[in-house]
């Protein structure tokens, strides 16, 4: 299996490779928006985050701004360095999710967050489908069994070992909510740590034909791997249950079904001050859109080896050219709304 990339390789790509796709000329370039206006990009320690990204730099490449490398910072400090003006935008606010980051940032006050960049985004708790045929496993209160806890148990406590969510990432802060709201503390143990090292391990007990129990999320390259109605199955939770600014939330989708997350939408998120001083950056980052598939596609690839920095480029660019008329939409809407 290929892991993530190390942050060392990909923390910083050079903006100077996204000049490319600027328009040429002087007369061109003393007319864009963004000459001159230096922007700069964040994104969290998730490499698979760096495509979405890097499709947003190279739009704001194309409108004229300076666009620097990308800087990797966890998503509540990410938050804050928007709200403070010492970054531009990040392209992967997840929405509710980081409800508390966005408000202890100082909220609509500080940020601007407008449009739908990618909806859809489910995330939950599996576990391996013999397992869930062979005990009729359906919902996560009947890890509240210790006999059933005891089938995830790796380190012989007779507790189940749930792989779950980095610190940091706001998913970690649900799952503990759950493991209070659904009585499951004295059977489960949420393991944190590495996620990519978490899941290598989860993925190799799978093909090892042992039980697995892990929390997870889409887009993601996890679930081409492991695919849900094949080899694992979504667990519902026997109610919704959310902390802080999502406790109101209803969780049930509309099939039904009741992972105990809401469907999130990927959003980009940016410096309000900036946003209001740069109409044709605020109008791309309102209508640009991306889904959820083809974010899929492309981690997969990272996945199966193509996750250096120039893979990413070149999926980048890739992308760009099957869908340039889409493309070329964004930057005439975001030039017509500079002259306004």
């Amino acid at each position: 299996m290929t892991h993530p990339l190390p942050s060392s390789l990909w923390r910083t790509l050079l903006g100077s490779g996204l000049m490319a796709f600027a328009l040429s000329g002087p007369a061109a370039a003393q007319s864009l928006p963004g000459k001159g206006i230096k922007v700069q990009p964040l994104q969290s320690s998730i490499a698979e985050e760096t495509f979405q990204t890097l499709l947003v730099s190279r739009a704001l490449t194309k409108l004229g701004y300076d666009v620097q490398g990308i800087k990797e910072v966890e998503y509540p400090t990410a938050h804050i360095a928007l709200a403070n003006g010492d970054a531009t935008f990040m392209a992967d606010h997840w929405d509710p999710l980081h409800a508390d980051f966005y408000k202890n940032a100082g909220g609509d006050a500080k940020l601007y967050r407008q449009g739908a960049y990618s909806p859809g985004a489910a995330q939950g708790y599996l576990i391996d489908k013999k397992t869930a045929d062979a005990h009729k496993i359906t919902h996560v209160s009947q890890l509240s069994d210790p006999a059933i806890a005891k089938l995830f148990d790796h380190n012989g406590d007779g507790k189940a070992d749930l792989a779950g969510c980095t610190p940091g990432w706001g998913c970690e802060a649900v799952i503990e909510h759950h493991l209070n709201a659904y009585k499951l503390r004295d059977t489960v143990t949420h393991v944190q740590g590495s996620y990519a090292a978490l899941m290598a391990d989860t993925i190799t007990r799978q093909k090892a034909g042992k039980p697995i129990l892990y929390y997870t999320w889409t887009p993601y390259w996890v679930s081409g791997v492991l695919r849900p109605g094949q080899e694992v199955v979504w667990l519902q939770v026997p109610f919704s249950s959310l902390p802080g600014e999502q406790a109101k939330l209803d969780t049930k989708l509309p099939n039904g079904q009741n992972y105990g997350f809401v469907l999130n939408t990927q959003r980009i998120v940016a410096n309000k001050q900036f946003a209001q001083t740069n109409p044709a950056a605020a109008k791309l980052f309102e209508i640009m859109a991306l889904p959820v598939g083809d974010i899929n596609a492309q981690n997969l690839r990272m996945r199966d080896g193509e996750n250096k920095p120039q893979d990413i480029e070149r999926h980048t660019d890739a992308w760009i050219k099957a869908h340039q008329k889409t493309f070329d939409g964004w930057i005439a809407q975001a030039l017509a709304a500079a002259k306004k």
